[in-house]
């Protein structure tokens, strides 16, 4: 956990609660799973076959027991939680904004809001490398 979420490891650590939010197939979600096993970890996706999907993953990994996943939109899941997560996918959402005032909404007190985006520059001559290359390739305008 990146030590500027000042504190969050240790509730991690001690049993948390943690939405997953827009978890597609569950990997970030049985991550959390695996390395926090004290923690509650709920993973939500829009999509009923990536749900199933991750079900079907946490099954196959052992972790079944230990995470939930539930179909629900960024805007929809409820719940409170100490820590909200977005990996690698408020970009691809109609409403980010709205996204994240939900996520607000649905923390906890002194509960942590976590988004994790790749970087990208403001203009394309800041992406022409390897990395923005790939980017400009498998993401559709």
């Amino acid at each position: 956990m990146d030590p500027a979420l000042d504190g969050v490891e240790a509730k991690l650590a001690a049993g948390a609660r943690v939405a997953d939010v827009g978890c597609g197939h569950g990997a970030s979600t049985l991550l959390l799973a695996d390395v926090y096993p004290a923690s509650a970890i709920t993973g939500f996706d829009a999509h009923d076959g990536s749900v199933e999907a991750a079900r079907k993953r946490a099954a196959d990994a052992g972790l079944a027991g230990r995470v939930r996943f539930e179909a629900a939109s960024a805007t929809t899941f409820g719940g409170t939680y100490d820590l909200v997560c977005f990996f690698d996918c408020l970009h691809d959402m109609g409403d980010p904004a709205g996204a994240c005032a939900h996520a607000r909404a649905q923390l906890a007190p002194g509960g942590t809001l976590m988004l994790i985006e790749p970087f990208a520059a403001d203009d394309i001559t800041g992406n022409l490398n390897p990395v923005g290359a790939a980017y400009y390739g498998f993401r559709p305008c």
